[in-house]
């Protein structure tokens, strides 16, 4: 069956809901398609299942941190309530029928299915197609991807990714964590906390390797008394399933050995599962091409992860809105990531926006960089245990403006709030410096970078 619509949105992860529902409310069709759970990995196993398990984790982290400071505290985990949690008042039990009602009530129409492109304007499914009088919008996101290690394939149905690692009702006595991303890092330290013996193995130099060089130290050095073992550098030759457990196998080092493997080495778009080559796209690309208003050729807008940006809900939510403008003809403002943040919800949190010290290097800039231990600041010192973190400023001297900036520590990723600010508005320093900043709070530690930044 053909049939004729306004808009077919394909992949219904948060930017895809977002749009659709605001192209029906504006009283387009729209017929909204994705073969899972409408609203995508977000909400059913990332970031808001992800951090109901961190949160979590940190009070038994606080509860630990009471002898010396507050008394004396005993500390029991159990993993029971917060499953319990995750599966009641995150996902309904991974149920999306209230997320369907909530688009259908836009006056939007949901197909569940797997979709592929079949031209610019046109998206089959199963035997159903559907003709977008106006825009086809891409938002499939990502899969996760594992990479090429001897033996690792042959265990896809064995190990975790981090889907199974939300959905776990209880917790393996010891975990290998292959990643040290962000992903492996945050759930890492999680299990760690509620009593799972873990390593983190990764083949970069440090620790989330994307950021600044003092964060990976940094979350290196909190790991690791918390009780992770961390091995990074580490090149591994094989992967096995042996006795029940899990071996790595690792060159130079003694194998690393777990009772669950979890596998977060990062996530890739599938085009050729879209069937992109039917819009004129290289299927072997690593994201889909886009120019400044989301279009990736006549008729066809791309959102979300497979853009390529950022795998960040906020970044597919802020692309949905500027296709949505543009394809209601509101001809929006370019999309501008100079000031894109964001956040590693470690403990401590590691936030960071726009450029790092190298980055900006690399583009010619004439950098100038300050820091500032937020424990040496007197809300750091106050804080005392869990008080490990930074502040580092990246400037572009020859402009006199902040082009990125990292935070960590106990609130970094609510302090970085006002950094991505100032990097997004390109606030002169020199009226940074001016600023009154609260006392004593942890971003007051931003001053103190910029008198660093000065000297």
């Amino acid at each position: 069956m053909d049939e004729q619509v306004d808009v077919v949105v394909l992949g219904m992860g948060p930017g895809g809901e977002e749009a659709a529902g605001r192209l029906a409310q504006a009283g387009l069709t729209v017929v909204g398609i994705d073969g899972k759970l409408l609203g995508g990995e977000c909400p059913y196993w990332g970031c808001v299942p992800s951090k109901m398990m961190i949160r979590a984790a940190n009070l038994l982290a606080e509860a630990r941190r009471v002898p010396g400071m507050a008394g004396a505290a005993t500390v029991n985990p159990d993993w029971t309530p917060v499953a319990r949690r995750i599966r009641h008042e995150a996902t309904d039990n991974w149920d999306d029928t209230v997320a369907v009602q909530r688009f259908e009530g836009k006056g939007g129409r949901f197909v569940r299915g797997w979709g592929r492109l079949d031209g610019p304007r046109r998206v089959v499914v199963g035997d159903d197609a559907y003709e977008a009088r106006r825009a086809v919008v891409v938002n499939t996101g990502a899969r996760p991807w594992a990479p090429p290690i001897p033996g690792l394939a042959d265990l896809e149905d064995r190990y975790w990714t981090n889907r199974r690692a939300i959905e776990a009702d209880t917790l393996p006595a010891s975990l290998v964590v292959l990643g040290g991303g962000a992903i492996g890092v945050e759930l890492g330290q999680v299990f760690a906390r509620f009593g799972s013996e873990v390593w983190i193995v990764e083949a970069a130099e440090r620790l989330v390797a994307q950021e600044e060089p003092e964060s990976g130290a940094l979350l290196a050095d909190v790991l690791s008394r918390d009780g992770l073992q961390v091995r990074t550098s580490a090149h591994i030759t094989a992967v096995h399933h042996d006795a029940g457990r899990f071996v790595l196998e690792l060159e130079g080092e003694r194998p690393v050995v777990g009772d669950n493997l979890l596998v977060a080495t990062g996530r890739r778009p599938d085009l050729a599962s879209i069937g992109a080559a039917t819009i004129g796209v290289d299927e072997s690309a690593r994201a889909l091409p886009v120019d400044g208003r989301l279009r990736v050729t006549d008729g066809v807008w791309g959102i979300g992860d497979i853009t390529g940006v950022g795998a960040f809900t906020h970044v597919s939510m802020y692309q949905a809105h500027i296709a949505v403008e543009d394809i209601l003809g509101h001809d929006p403002e370019p999309a501008d990531y100079r000031a894109l943040p964001r956040v590693t919800f470690t403990d401590p949190e590691i936030g960071s926006v726009g450029l790092s010290e190298a980055a900006a290097r690399a583009r010619g800039l004439t950098v100038r960089t300050g820091s500032y231990p937020v424990p040496d600041s007197t809300r750091g010192w106050i804080h005392k245990a869990g008080n490990e973190g930074f502040i580092k400023l990246i400037e572009d001297a020859g402009r006199g403006v902040l082009v990125g900036a990292t935070s960590a520590g106990p609130a970094g990723g609510e302090v970085l709030s006002m950094l991505t600010l100032a990097v997004h508005a390109e606030v002169p320093v020199h009226q940074l410096r001016r600023m009154i900043y609260a006392y004593p709070t942890f971003h007051r530690a931003v001053e103190a970078a910029l008198d660093d930044l000065a000297s």
